[in-house]
């Protein structure tokens, strides 16, 4: 059986790309539990002022990716998302600050799907989503390119 692997510290060193963009802090993720706490800032913000739905399904799409990651990563797999469904349940502005978790509904060697949850500072639900995965070989590359695997764990 593979050695299960935690991604929270790589992904909290990240200093480039969405997740960082994003102000996402990581404190559980792997292949059981994804869990991440953000400030909502301006830079999240919609034109009326509040938390972008875009956002939110970011956060949920990338709770899923890095859970299904975690999975797939031992069996020399990448994950690529297919297909994601988030419902916008409560509208945030700047300053709240929010936690999501991420947790699987199904983890097969093909494909994989996810269920996010993202909750404001009172624990109300403020939007909801899962995400459909495909797991291929590391080695077929997306999108004309190599999958892109953390250097730790190549």
């Amino acid at each position: 059986m593979a050695t299960p692997i935690d991604l929270t510290e790589m992904l909290n060193r990240a200093s480039t790309g969405w997740v960082h963009e994003m102000g996402l802090r990581f404190t559980i993720a792997n292949a059981d539990e994804v869990r991440c706490e953000f400030d909502a800032g301006e830079h999240h913000l919609q034109a009326y002022g509040i938390v972008h739905g875009g956002v939110h399904a970011g956060v949920i799409e990338t709770l899923a990716s890095v859970g299904a990651a975690a999975a797939a990563l031992p069996r020399d797999q990448a994950v690529v998302g297919l297909e994601n469904s988030t419902s916008f349940i409560r509208a945030v502005r700047a300053g709240a600050r929010l936690h999501a978790v991420g947790t699987p509904i199904t983890r097969g060697r093909k494909s994989q799907v996810w269920e996010g949850r993202i909750y404001d500072e009172e624990e109300r639900l403020v939007a909801i989503g899962r995400v459909r995965l495909l797991c291929i070989p590391r080695e077929e590359g997306i999108a004309g390119g190599e999958a892109q695997v953390p250097p730790d764990r190549a």
